[in-house]
């Protein structure tokens, strides 16, 4: 059973979970799993395959269960990497390793940044820093175009928009822009519009997440072991690019996990992936330190 705490930080209360004792038993660090803008309960299923270690799974301010009082509603990295930062101390075990997922990976990668004695190794999954990639520009339009989707039309249409952005090959071309809006009805999604507007993934809540600009000399100079990974069925698309530039602009190689962008979940959230496969890839790259 997960111990469930609640920190409170600087305009946020953040609530965790810890699974398995503190001080750890093994004397490990504590292995923190961070998503964006998927909360904790997104790693059950890792967390699961993890039994032996201590694990540490939080939501992020204003996300599940983890609530704010500083006025804003953005779900900024850098302000994460705060939270988290804040949380280490909590802990009391010292530095931790992370793994990050998506929008978690770039906070994992602001935490180095900022603080890079709190982390031992970050394990980065897809990372979707807009700014690696050489069509820069190009991608950004392209994301802009599903949010428009979004305030134009509801939940349907912009996740329709967000899904044809992520099946794309290669870079966003005037191929790309010249093809009419996805239907929803191609996803299974509602075409209705319930009037909503505060998805954290389809409104402007996460730009600062894809605008996140990455510092590489200060990622390089970290004691840090920093790695990043791209999952095996996502090659050529946008996601798998920026793990690659990302991982290219420290001066490494992307490791291939199995699976796809969310390779780590079971079946619960309707897109399962291979999290026995992806746990053994996750430990073999914490073990290799």
């Amino acid at each position: 059973m997960a111990d469930t705490r609640v920190l409170e930080t600087s305009g946020a209360r953040i609530t965790y979970d810890v699974h398995g004792p503190l001080p750890t038993a093994d004397g490990r660090p504590p292995l923190l799993m961070i998503g964006q803008p998927m909360d904790a309960s997104g790693f059950r299923a890792l967390a699961e395959r993890f039994a032996d270690r201590t694990v540490v799974t939080p939501d992020p301010r204003g996300l599940g269960r983890s609530t704010r009082s500083d006025g804003r509603v953005d779900n900024d990295p850098v302000t994460q990497a705060e939270d988290l930062h804040a949380l280490v101390a909590e802990l009391g075990a010292g530095p931790v390793e992370v793994f990050g997922s998506s929008g978690g990976a770039i906070t994992g990668l602001a935490l180095v940044t900022a603080h890079p004695e709190d982390v031992v190794t970050l394990v980065g999954h897809e990372p979707p820093i807009i700014g690696v990639l050489p069509d820069a520009e190009a991608a950004q339009r392209a994301t802009d175009r599903f949010r428009e989707a979004y305030q134009a039309k509801g939940w349907g249409h912009g996740m329709a928009g967000f899904m044809g952005l992520g099946m794309w090959q290669g870079e966003f071309t005037d191929e790309y822009f010249a093809q009419p809006a996805p239907d929803p009805a191609m996803f299974g999604m509602p075409s209705e519009d319930d009037g909503s507007r505060d998805d954290p993934l389809l409104s402007e809540r996460s730009n600062a997440v894809t605008d996140y600009r990455l510092d590489v000399e200060a990622l390089r100079a970290a004691p840090t072991r920093v790695v990043i990974g791209v999952a095996e069925e996502t090659t050529g698309t946008f996601t798998a690019r920026t793990s690659v530039a990302t991982a290219q602009a420290l001066g490494q190689e992307a490791v291939v996990f199995p699976s796809h962008h969310g390779g780590f979940l079971d079946g619960e959230f309707g897109w399962p992936g291979k999290p026995d496969e992806f746990a053994t890839t996750l430990r073999e790259v914490l073990d290799s330190r």
